[in-house]
């Protein structure tokens, strides 16, 4: 149980690191700032879809629980839209404009991470199926 931990945490490490600093390089290659900082939009999906990784990976055993994972991933992904929101509500809604660029540096990490937790998940529930 605690290998796949570590392989969960190192693949999700890999796609933060991998994917901000491509992100932050490409960036700064074009010269465009974001009014956000990436690193924590980053660290926040990172963080976020490890969190729901492991604990689905423990509720799986849990034969209770299990039939009900799915629902539960649907209400997990509508909490992270709304942490999301709380979280980055005064550099990210606050502006009015927000540039296109900066729309897609927001939108890019959450549809990474999220693909790769939805494939995680997926695993977990044909698991006992």
């Amino acid at each position: 149980m605690s290998k796949l931990f570590f392989i969960y945490f190192l693949l999700f490490f890999a796609l933060y690191f991998l994917g901000f600093n491509l992100h932050q390089f490409i960036l700064q290659k074009y010269a465009l700032n974001t009014s956000f900082s990436l690193q924590k939009v980053y660290l926040f999906h990172f963080g976020f879809s490890l969190l729901i990784c492991i604990n689905f990976n423990y509720f799986s055993s849990v034969d209770k629980i299990f039939q009900q994972l799915g629902f539960i991933y649907l209400i997990t992904i509508f909490l992270k839209i709304i942490l999301f929101s709380a979280i980055f509500y005064k550099s990210v809604f606050n502006e009015e404009n927000l540039p296109f660029f900066s729309r897609v540096s927001l939108f890019i990490p959450a549809i990474i991470f999220l693909l790769t937790e939805a494939i995680f998940i997926t695993k977990i529930l044909n698991k006992k199926q």
